[in-house]
């Protein structure tokens, strides 16, 4: 089994700054691309940051110079520093990981149960 826990969000003023963490843990053997997604009301889920196990980073338009990923190995788990927030930057965060199980299977997706981003303005 494999479990992504988010941590980090809240309510914040337009202008200030928040951090995401998601630790995986459970029986893993590496991870392959690990991912912020964000889901407003009555939208879809977007693609938020994508930081590859080669690291290489992606970022979706509306967040780049605002946001940045990263991510510890060794600690299996993938960060998100936000700063600049708009009110726009409201939803639900949720953490995505490619793992490769200790039994050398892929998890299939891997999901965290999502924090709220809140942004005042």
């Amino acid at each position: 089994q494999v479990q992504l826990v988010e941590s980090g969000g809240g309510l914040v003023q337009a202008g200030g700054s928040l951090r995401l963490s998601c630790a995986a843990s459970g029986s893993i053997f590496s991870i392959n691309t690990m991912a912020w997604y964000r889901q407003a009301p009555g939208e879809q889920r977007e693609l938020v940051a994508r930081f590859t196990r080669t690291g290489s980073t992606n970022y979706a338009d509306s967040v780049k110079g605002r946001f940045t990923i990263s991510r510890d190995n060794a600690k299996n788990t993938v960060y998100l520093q936000m700063n600049s927030l708009k009110p726009e930057d409201t939803a639900i965060y949720y953490c995505y990981a490619e793992v490769i199980r200790t039994d050398g299977w892929y998890n299939g997706p891997s999901w965290g149960q999502g924090t709220q981003v809140t942004v005042s303005s």
